[in-house]
């Protein structure tokens, strides 16, 4: 008797492309831009808490500390942003004296899929937005406990690393109209939801 099943070819790359996709996308492509991501930011912060207690040298630790934000500051500002998400922002100022932010985004392949490793991203962005909050808290601290020659060190590293992090976001994000229009967008979507769920309640 005649079988009535329905045949469907398969491709039996399918499953190895998928995996293939997934490996790339949890595979860290830049181990060492992924380390000095963190390694100078980290190590700025270790110096900060430990310099006390390794030198009585005020000097010798501000110079260090400085020194490993510098680098930070270049290398996340110059390296790590381009290879592990894409991104690349600079501040030029035109002969007039103003200031334009100028951002760069890495494309979308031809196949559509993005270059950049999820676990690179979160590496990425994990390192860029802790680092500075900690900064902060220490600023705070050495206000409040009258550490002054502390707080100008401390402030260096809230302004280099801040830096930084208010420069990817807006390359992230857009600009402030960008923003500003994505927020107003979001804010009429609630609005109009809830006028057409309190509708479906009058009608109901």
């Amino acid at each position: 008797p005649g079988s009535s099943d329905d045949i469907e070819d398969v491709s039996l790359f399918d499953a190895d492309d998928e995996v293939s996709r997934r490996s790339k996308k949890s595979k860290i492509r830049h181990p060492v831009a992924s380390f000095f991501h963190l390694f100078f930011r980290v190590s700025a912060i270790v110096v900060y808490l430990l310099c006390e207690l390794l030198t009585s040298s005020f000097i010798a630790c501000m110079v260090t500390i400085i020194l490993l934000l510098s680098c930070d500051f270049w290398a996340v500002k110059n390296v790590t942003g381009r290879l592990m998400v894409g991104l690349r922002w600079w501040n030029q100022v035109d002969d007039d004296g103003r200031s334009h932010w100028k951002f760069e985004s890495r494309k979308v392949s031809a196949q559509g899929h993005k270059t950049s490793s999820e676990s690179e991203s979160r590496i990425f962005w994990l390192g860029l937005i802790t680092c500075p909050i900690i900064w902060v808290i220490f600023a705070f601290s050495a206000l409040f406990s009258f550490k002054v020659k502390w707080l100008a060190v401390v402030m260096m590293g809230v302004v280099l690393q801040g830096a930084n992090l208010y420069g990817y976001i807006r390359c992230k994000v857009g600009s402030r109209k960008n923003l500003t229009s994505m927020a107003t967008s979001y804010l009429g979507k609630q609005f109009l939801r809830q006028t057409v769920a309190k509708e479906d309640q009058t009608t109901s």
